[in-house]
């Protein structure tokens, strides 16, 4: 394993902007701050099976299969374009939001999972990623990049709890306007599934 060298580029793309980082975003300004956090574990939860699939070569089914890689697209595309209708859609009870909020703490912490593991270019991403940085001579591949994954895990996790933190101080501002909230979170959701189901350019 070179550990140095991935530690820099881990931290370089555990920081930079992507859909996992919006979808706790959206969290933490459309239900407050809890939900922002438990969507961030749900997301590295996501992430988990993705190291694993990697590690036991389960993700090279999704390179080699159109068929298989298209499915689990667009079924990922589809239920965040879902979340977010279901986002606009969603009338304004200011009165039971806190009781809505910790009822639907496990919900939050799934979607954040599935939003996840149904995009199959996280798999992808994996499965060409963490092999540069391993070396053969040096033991189990596979430990290794259980290893490597497990401290890329550790480094989103604290990245998006304090995404998580900084975008849920704008909540307050936000509940006030309830209307621009739900059209703010439900924007973000339908975007990024619509960014997952257009073709990537050959």
């Amino acid at each position: 394993m070179n550990l140095p060298l991935f530690l820099v580029a881990a931290a370089a793309l555990v920081v930079t902007p992507g859909p996992d980082m919006l979808y706790v975003i959206a969290r933490s300004t459309g239900q407050g701050q809890k939900s922002g956090i438990v969507s961030a574990f749900g997301v590295s939860a996501g992430i988990l099976i993705h190291i694993f699939t990697a590690a036991i070569g389960l993700s090279s089914l999704l390179m080699t299969s159109a068929i298989a890689y298209n499915a689990v697209k667009y079924v990922g595309a589809a239920y965040l374009i879902y979340l977010g209708i279901l986002t606009l859609t969603e009338k304004s009870r200011k009165s039971t939001l806190k009781n809505t909020l910790k009822a639907n703490l496990k919900t939050t912490f799934f979607q954040g999972f599935l939003s996840n593991v149904l995009n199959p270019k996280v798999a992808l991403f994996f499965l060409a990623f963490l092999p540069q940085f391993i070396n053969s001579d040096r033991g189990n591949i596979s430990l290794q990049i259980v290893t490597l994954g497990a401290i890329f895990i550790l480094m989103s996790t604290l990245w998006l709890i304090l995404t998580a933190l900084i975008a849920s101080t704008a909540s307050t501002w936000l509940q006030r306007r309830s209307q621009f909230q739900r059209w703010l979170t439900g924007s973000i959701f339908i975007g990024l599934g619509a960014r997952l189901a257009i073709p990537e350019a050959r």
